[in-house]
């Protein structure tokens, strides 16, 4: 009689653990599965028609509702993306234009209160990239009693593609922010639906790493989007020059023109006509216009999104928000050339003809080692620092909410052979064009954390990559900045037990941020700092 009593107890928690795995949502019932560490996880779930035939190049449409129980096992198809950045693994059956699934982990622990959620964007440069990658994935995050989502979004010809004949269809004659549309999409469907996982839709944080930063920037000002949201993470990028900033429609809409007509498709139908493999091929060839900034359309965006940053017209949540510390070698600065000083004096002139003495007071290029470190900087800030931090400062003036600068410092340890002919440190959206170009000998590139390398680290996600001989100190920059990313997600605020005070930005405080390290430190912003964002800030927004 107890064997028999206790096997029905076992089979009634098992009972219990299954019914657990199902959800209902607005569309239908959704079966998921559990992991190892008790985290239920929910891939696939489709939320909006797939943009194929005529929804090529539409805003995404409500998702179909669907009979019986889907099972959530499995990601969906990537988006349609060439192999741009070497260190990008998808765990995928595929790519197709179908792509517009999200992905959600649940804590294993179903809680009396709702839970804080957090919303993450990739990286790739609006060209590659996708929600299966594995250190994107939420298992971490949702052990620390967070529902956490990663979210497709359309890419490249596909995603940002804008066309007069586009504009002209539109309910509100717009055209060229597919990909966006996406994510705001995803937003509406947390809104919707994510109660049904325990999870509170008045807590959603957005997140993201370069283009996905730029997207979480481009998000807190749309007026689509900016009230779905309670707190926003980006880390290194935002739409603001240089890097994939918008366009005003006028151009998008030229380009669109200009790529047809190289490629024989003169009207909307015949561009829709033409294969996804296909026009992939055609977007992809050199000399094509590009496909891969948003559009100032009126309706996504009303303004540049620096400009509705300045008037206070944004997101009022609190912002976490910052960039590595070598983004990029400096031989993307150096073009090849070897890192003298006077090669050095040279580049700066050809960059900045009428001012290369004031930059090079704020870039000092004395020696070999100080060249290295300057121009690592110079093309870092170039790249991507500068525009976030315009961002991070607009948002704090005009915002009346803290923000948390940080700076990520970590290097990297040494690559495994399971790494390959992988290019590390290129994920998150630098153009091949950016690429550091190979130099004969050249000296070892400044000690820094390069892009997208902060990943894992923040969202707990090291053990996932193989590729890295990770260390004890690894492991304890990992838990201080995934720690501060949790507490923020629910919160609004970083700190909390066992991480070093992190100071907010206000419009009345001092400028500081936290340096993220082996030794992790507050540090205030130099004013050799600050005169290198202050001038790079004139040259861009002239």
């Amino acid at each position: 009689m107890k064997k028999l009593i206790v096997f029905l107890f076992a089979q009634l928690a098992c009972a219990l653990t299954f019914a657990q795995m199902q959800v209902k949502i607005a569309n239908g019932m959704l079966e998921g599965v559990t992991e190892k560490s008790g985290v239920h996880s929910f891939k696939g779930i489709p939320f909006a028609q797939p943009p194929i035939g005529d929804l090529r190049w539409k805003e995404p449409q409500p998702v179909n509702n669907w009979a019986g129980v889907r099972h959530c096992d499995a990601f969906g198809y990537n988006p349609m993306q060439k192999k741009v950045f070497g260190d990008m693994g998808f765990r995928t059956p595929g790519m197709s234009e179908d792509c517009l699934y999200l992905n959600v982990w649940v804590p294993a622990k179903k809680l009396k209160e709702k839970l804080p959620v957090l919303v993450y964007f990739y990286g790739g440069g609006f060209v590659a990239g996708d929600g299966s990658e594995r250190r994107y994935d939420g298992e971490s995050m949702a052990k620390r009693g967070i529902i956490a989502l990663t979210v497709n979004y359309r890419l490249g010809v596909f995603g940002f593609m804008a066309h007069p004949e586009l504009t002209k269809e539109s309910a509100h004659q717009s055209s060229g922010n597919y990909g966006l549309f996406d994510q705001n999409a995803a937003l509406l469907w947390v809104q919707k639906n994510i109660e049904a996982f325990g999870g509170d839709p008045k807590r959603v944080t957005i997140a993201g790493e370069s283009a996905g930063s730029i997207a979480v920037s481009a998000q807190m000002v749309s007026p689509l989007s900016k009230n779905l949201i309670n707190g926003a993470i980006g880390e290194s990028g935002a739409m603001i020059n240089p890097t994939l900033a918008a366009v005003p429609l006028t151009v998008g809409e030229s380009n669109g023109v200009k790529f047809g007509e190289k490629i024989g498709a003169t009207t909307l139908a015949a561009l829709r006509a033409i294969p996804a493999d296909e026009l992939l091929d055609d977007a992809s060839k050199p000399g094509n216009p590009s496909m891969s900034s948003a559009t100032v359309d009126g309706y996504f965006l009303t303004k540049k999104p620096v400009e509705s940053f300045a008037a206070g017209e944004q997101a009022k949540v609190p912002l976490l928000v910052g960039w590595n510390s070598a983004e990029i070698p400096y031989q993307a600065v150096m073009y090849g050339n070897a890192p003298t000083p006077e090669n050095y004096a040279k580049q700066l002139k050809t960059l900045y003809p009428e001012k290369a003495d004031e930059v090079a007071k704020l870039y000092p290029g004395n020696t070999q080692e100080e060249v290295i470190k300057s121009a690592t900087e110079l093309a870092s800030d170039r790249f991507i620092s500068y525009s976030t931090w315009k961002w991070a400062d607009e948002h704090a003036l005009t915002s009346g909410k803290p923000v948390y600068r940080y700076l990520f410092s970590k290097v990297k340890p040494p690559m495994t052979a399971k790494m390959g002919n992988a290019t590390p440190g290129l994920a998150g959206g630098m153009n091949k064009s950016d690429a550091p170009k190979p130099v004969n000998k050249a000296p070892e590139p400044y000690a820094g954390a390069s892009h997208a390398s902060e990943i894992e680290y923040a969202m707990g996600n090291l053990a996932t990559n193989e590729s890295y001989a990770w260390t004890p100190a690894d492991y304890k920059v990992s838990e201080t900045m995934e720690t501060y990313f949790a507490n923020f997600i629910k919160t609004g605020n970083p700190n909390g037990a066992g991480v070093p005070k992190w100071t907010a930005n206000t419009k009345s405080s001092p400028v500081s941020y936290i340096n993220i390290d082996v030794k992790t430190v507050l540090e205030k912003e130099s004013a050799q700092l600050r005169g290198r964002y202050t001038f790079l800030d004139k040259e861009y927004m002239k």
